[in-house]
């Protein structure tokens, strides 16, 4: 059986149970709180908190759920069991079915539908649940296949205190091959007779303080099914990397190692790791994660540059991810179809990452291979190489850490974060505190009372409203009064929340007794729950009827930049390619900045190209309009969704033009003429494989243009030119210009020639012919060419120290010799190393010419007799 069947009869089995098949929600959680999604329930903790309800007939869900993690990414390849990217199959009940169906299901499915021997499966339970212990054996199943098992393994917790409960979990016995022939070898035991497959939770209390178990009113399921373990099992194999997916990803390695699997201990590691890595990559990048230095980017800049380095050791020229990432989607595209929507996208990150790689890899090697050699055997890296090869080298600290243990040697951990926190403090120095963010807890308790905002601003600019929550620093209050800065909770409103990279609206809420509140921001809490942010001019209390009024002249002009960024989205992947993908955004009333993934600068003309189909676009006034449909469906009919965007099941579309299609829950023109016209103001790159776009619309990119105009009519005005001449009469003027420096030059270089004459004359002997003097008014170039006039009229065997104080003010020294005169003793750059303290500066250079600069012209002269007199012993 196929991992791709397991995984259907897996949702199939419960979605015949009446629970709900939802997909994979993205590796980027919801949860600000957790780096990346690293277990089905993630997505479903709102339904467990009762934040929102599943809606009937279904008395569940059911998921098969794409995990990463990485905190015991050195094990990853070394056995069989630990993965970095898995699948975790899953179902859930909120309150609906509970332990008497979840384990005869289980049950159910392992004999009936994965046809698992009944003889060969065990069982665990907590120390004292005798419920679960009895509904196993009222299933047929023997008392001694059942083992209990402490907290530690058979409980589940949230933390200290809060919803918990015991867990049951599902073992198969390998046979005692696999086993450490001890007699009480059991489910639990380190060995790996027994292999744990399937964990149910029951979650059923809620931890007091004092340690006391409340039972919770709604008793809940929380199941997970490892899909690479269970293969291994149906399949008849020993490891995960030999289940039919993953090995089919090691065949890719040995066709482009042409070694084989199985034959050499090392290379298996480094085949399996490449297996694993490029999988975990290839949806990394899918979902919207890049390489970087921090965070999720680290994570997968760590696993690609591992993968990298384990492709060299086996003889895989790079660039190579790129055909792991054809075998990935090949096999798992028609379950993700994120997959297929950013293949172009994930080859280009791959290719640009192995490049810049490529090019320090070398070099970080022998830094590092010259740091072991110093080592006596056995020896620790000191922290702070690990940290210049992180720093310099971009070599993450596992990479070295594996390193240095291949060739017998450990690493300065400690030292090593050191070095790396002090880096962080120094990139925090200047981080923005967001105090609002700090309220989650408040908002979490409005959504629970309330209820959500009922948003009404797509269509409403003002309505009657009921005051729901007052908050005032963090604390929710009955009433605010004259002065005070707060946050209200409406039951319904027409202000937009700052969302999806568009600004929060401003305007003014009033009460009936007159009392206005000044919204200077609108926030979005908990998903649902709409914030305005401001201050009250009276007194406003809870349960007042107030009428919402947003600045409609203000939020006209962000409907129009946000309306500018889909069409502009859209031209940029047709200029560019379908690489390109959104990946952030600002949506302002007095411009928009659009970030996307793209290679390279967009040139002047590409720029310009994109600028005037944006423009035809506008000029076109297409319709635009939204309609709501569900992911499947949007994504079936080719709608873009946005990178490393999270979306629910229902989504909203926005249909701008005929050919503009996005998942968007902003508020946009009705026509896209209303834009007006976009003017694009700049270009830029932001990070590795990231450039920026900003632009302005509307009455701003009039104000603008007519701004360069004036500016072009002045100068036109002032060279006598009309305005379509002015760049030709710039270009005579400044080839003019350049000619007369020229001329300049030379009869500088003329004067300069007698002057030198006179310098020449005033050589002392100091074994060589020796000029020292102080010429003003010339920069270094003109020093160089005095020294060289010199040089031609003294002869071989001369030497000369220069100063002067430049026409900006700045001292200068110079210090020249021919090989005779270093030959001699002179040398240049030990005497600029000496006097150039004088002029409070610094320089330097060789013995036949160095030069120096700084801030003390009054030095000079001191410099240069300093000079005289060193030269003269």
């Amino acid at each position: 059986m196929k991992s791709s069947e397991i995984r259907e009869r897996y949702l199939a089995f419960f979605e015949g149970k009446g629970c709900k098949r939802m997909p994979s929600s993205s590796l980027i959680p919801d949860d600000p709180s957790m780096l990346l999604t690293s277990a089905g329930m993630v997505q479903f903790k709102p339904y467990f908190l009762q934040q929102k309800q599943l809606e009937k007939p279904f008395i569940g869900t059911t998921t098969v759920q794409k995990c990463l993690r990485t905190t015991d990414i050195e094990n990853i390849g070394v056995t069989g069991r630990h993965l970095s990217f898995f699948e975790m199959l899953g179902n859930f009940s909120f309150g609906d079915y509970f332990k008497q169906e979840m384990c005869a299901w289980a049950y159910e499915f392992c004999t009936e539908v994965l046809e698992f021997d009944p003889e060969r499966l065990r069982f665990t339970v907590y120390l004292d649940d005798d419920e679960t212990e009895e509904i196993w054996m009222s299933l047929g199943i023997p008392r001694e296949h059942i083992t209990r098992l402490g907290a530690e393994d058979n409980f589940w917790t949230a933390g200290p205190t809060g919803p918990c409960g015991p867990s049951s979990e599902l073992y198969y016995d390998q046979g005692p091959e696999f086993g450490c022939g001890r007699p009480d070898c059991a489910p639990g035991c380190d060995c790996d007779r027994f292999l744990e497959f399937w964990n149910c939770v029951f979650t059923q209390y809620d931890r007091q303080e004092d340690g006391t178990l409340v039972p919770l009113p709604k008793k809940n399921i929380d199941t997970g099914m490892g899909l690479e373990r269970t293969a291994a099992l149906i399949q008849g194999v020993s490891s995960n990397y030999e289940t039919d997916i993953l090995r089919g990803l090691i065949a890719v390695g040995e066709r482009l190692s042409g070694k084989g699997y199985g034959v050499d201990a090392q290379t298996d590691l480094s085949l399996r790791i490449l297996a694993d890595h490029s999988r975990a990559i290839t949806f990394m990048i899918a979902d919207g994660i890049l390489p970087s230095n921090e965070g999720r980017g680290y994570v997968l800049r760590r696993l690609l540059r591992r993968a990298m380095r384990h492709g060299q050791l086996i003889g895989i020229e790079p660039p190579f991810l790129n055909h792991y990432l054809s075998a990935v989607i090949v096999e798992m595209g028609p379950i993700y179809p994120e997959l297929l929507e950013s293949q172009s996208l994930i080859a280009r990150v791959m290719v640009a990452e192995e490049e810049r790689f490529a090019q320090t890899l070398r070099q970080g090697q022998t830094f590092l291979d010259h740091a072991l050699s110093r080592l006596a055997d056995g020896g620790v890296l000191d922290g702070k190489i690990a940290f210049e090869l992180h720093d310099r080298y971009g070599f993450p600290i596992d990479l070295t850490v594996e390193i240095a243990a291949e060739q017998g040697f450990s690493v300065d951990r400690p030292g090593f974060d050191v070095h790396m926190e002090e880096q962080r403090k120094r990139a925090r120095s200047h981080v923005k505190d967001e105090a609002w963010n700090t309220y989650g807890g408040v908002f979490n308790d409005i959504l629970n009372e309330t209820g959500a905002t009922t948003f009404i601003g797509y269509d409403h600019y003002q309505t009657e409203a009921t005051v729901l929550a007052l908050i005032v620093d963090g604390q929710r209050v009955n009433g605010i009064e004259e002065g005070t800065q707060a946050q209200v909770v409406l039951d319904r409103t027409p202000f937009y929340g700052e969302m999806g990279g568009q600004v929060g609206d401003t305007g003014d809420i009033t009460s009936k007794n007159g009392a206005v509140f000044s919204v200077a921001d609108t926030r979005v809490y908990e998903g649902s729950v709409f914030a305005h942010v401001g201050t009250i001019e009276g007194a406003l209390n809870l349960g007042d009827q107030v009428e919402a009024r947003i600045d409609s002249l203000r939020r006209e002009r962000i409907q129009r930049n946000h309306t500018a960024t889909h069409l502009l989205h859209l031209v940029l992947r047709q200029v560019l390619g379908e690489h390109v993908k959104q990946a952030g955004s600002l949506v302002a009333p007095d411009r928009l900045r659009f970030d996307f993934t793209h290679f390279e600068q967009i040139s002047s003309e590409q720029l310009q190209r994109i600028e005037q189909m944006v423009n035809d676009l506008i000029m076109e006034d297409g319709d635009v309009s939204s309609y709501e449909t569900s992911l499947d469906e949007a994504r079936q009919s080719g709608v873009t969704a946005l990178f490393g965007e999270k979306y629910g099941e229902n989504v909203r579309v926005l249909k701008a033009g005929d050919d503009s299609r996005e998942l968007c829950g902003g508020t946009h023109v009705s026509h896209t003429g209303q834009i007006g016209l976009i003017k694009i103001l700049s270009e830029s790159s932001v990070g590795a494989n990231l450039r920026r776009i900003e632009a302005i619309t509307s009455f701003d990119a009039l104000r603008y243009v007519n701004h360069i105009e004036n500016e072009l009519r002045n100068t036109a005005s002032n060279l006598k030119a009309s305005l379509f001449t002015v760049a030709e009469r710039v270009e005579n003027l400044l080839a003019r210009l350049h000619e007369l420096e020229g001329e300049l030059k030379r009869e500088k270089r003329a004067s300069l020639s007698d002057d030198v004459t006179m310098l020449s004359e005033s050589a002392i002997d100091v074994g060589y012919p020796l000029v020292v003097a102080r010429i003003d008014g010339l920069n270094v170039e003109d020093l160089r060419n005095v020294w060289d006039v010199l040089r031609t009229q003294l002869g071989e065997g001369c030497a000369a120290v220069l100063g002067s104080e430049s026409s900006e003010g700045t001292p200068l020294l110079l210090a020249a010799g021919t090989a005779a005169a270093v030959q001699a003793g002179f040398d240049a750059g030990a005497l600029i190393k000496l006097i150039s303290p004088m002029i409070k500066g610094g320089g330097g250079g060789k013995p036949t010419m160095a030069q120096a600069g700084g801030k003390d012209a009054s030095g000079l002269d001191g410099a240069l007799e300093r000079a005289r007199q060193a030269a003269s012993h």
